[in-house]
């Protein structure tokens, strides 16, 4: 394929990169970007095309990956790592108090209204606060999803009922 074709069938193929470019980024500028970083790099890399191989294929690989290439660089960019000793406790919010008697009284309190709960409300919800997913309380409980899930809802409402003097 000689440099003539190689161009010819980049500009024919313009419209379509446009719209696929798009389709990934969602934004008329970024897409219009995207389109002019493919071509270039193509234009760069001509000489590595193969003749009598899809030559849209390899154009729509150049721009996904190009696209791929800018996202991770865009996700690494905006990545902050705090080496920071006790992270734990920079995290918290500033009016935090550990160690006061209401919040401890708060704590109790709903512990106490949770352990009055029936055990197949109590168990479910326990669970749940633990990190569990409703499909894995409903497997280790051999219960139906929406059981486990309507029982972890009036568990909810009958704690916001029963602690409403504390929110």
């Amino acid at each position: 394929m000689n440099s003539i074709t190689f161009q010819r069938d980049l500009l024919g193929l313009q419209d379509e990169l446009l719209r696929f470019a798009y389709k990934l980024t969602a934004n008329r500028e970024d897409a219009n970007d995207l389109l002019q970083e493919t071509s270039l790099k193509a234009l760069d890399n001509e000489d590595k095309y193969a003749p009598d191989t899809n030559f849209k294929g390899w154009m729509y690989t150049i721009m996904r990956n190009i696209f791929i290439n800018n996202y991770r660089k865009m996700v690494r960019d905006q990545t902050f790592v705090d080496t920071t000793d006790n992270q734990y406790h920079l995290n918290l919010p500033q009016d935090t108090a550990f160690e006061s008697t209401e919040s401890a009284y708060d704590l109790k309190e709903m512990h106490r209204v949770v352990n009055a709960l029936p055990k197949e409300y109590k168990l479910p919800f326990s669970m749940h606060v633990s990190g569990f997913k409703y499909r894995e309380i409903a497997e280790k409980l051999d219960l139906p999803l929406g059981t486990v899930k309507s029982r972890i809802f009036f568990t909810r409402k009958r704690l916001q009922a029963e602690l409403k003097d504390f929110v």
